[in-house]
């Protein structure tokens, strides 16, 4: 069943975080949903192909890339990976590659554009911390939403 965002928003407007709009859609899918898992890093995306080799079992991680414009954090074979270990989608404050590729894969990616230059591979950073931006914070466990009309989070699994 896909869960639109709005309908979500007029349900449980006293439950929700709204992102602000400030990303893109890339990936095949333009709506998911799933548990939140994190990562904050900074133009390293070792973290990112370490936890996407892992179980996603529907959840979305999103990325706390400082926001930085510079390099892609993911990539068609990050996303690929995505897609064969079950991760339901990506969001990156920052930038990802290959987008032509992605936007064919059965995965949700939002993101803040796109950039040719890989990141390197020292694998820095934290997981599964609280990260903030696009105007909220992001806590794992908590559950993400997103479609063509934004983005929302809540502490808790929503029903429209």
């Amino acid at each position: 069943m896909r869960l639109q965002t709005t309908d979500l928003c007029d349900a449980h407007e006293d439950k929700i975080r709204v992102a602000a709009p400030i990303f893109r859609s890339y990936g095949g899918h333009a709506a998911f949903h799933g548990p939140i898992a994190t990562l904050k890093l900074f133009e390293d995306n070792g973290l990112v192909r370490q936890t996407l080799d892992t179980p996603g079992d529907g959840r979305v991680l999103v990325i706390d890339g400082g926001g930085s414009l510079r390099r892609a954090l993911l990539g068609d074979q990050l996303a690929a990976l995505a897609v064969k270990n079950g991760w339901a989608g990506v969001v990156v404050w920052g930038c990802i590659r290959d987008s032509a590729a992605i936007s064919t894969m059965e995965l949700g990616v939002f993101a803040l554009a796109t950039h040719p230059l890989k990141t390197v591979k020292k694998n820095l950073g934290d997981a599964e911390v609280p990260v903030s931006f696009a105007g909220i914070e992001f806590r794992p466990g908590d559950w993400l939403y997103a479609d063509e009309d934004g983005l929302i989070v809540s502490a808790e699994r929503l029903h429209p």
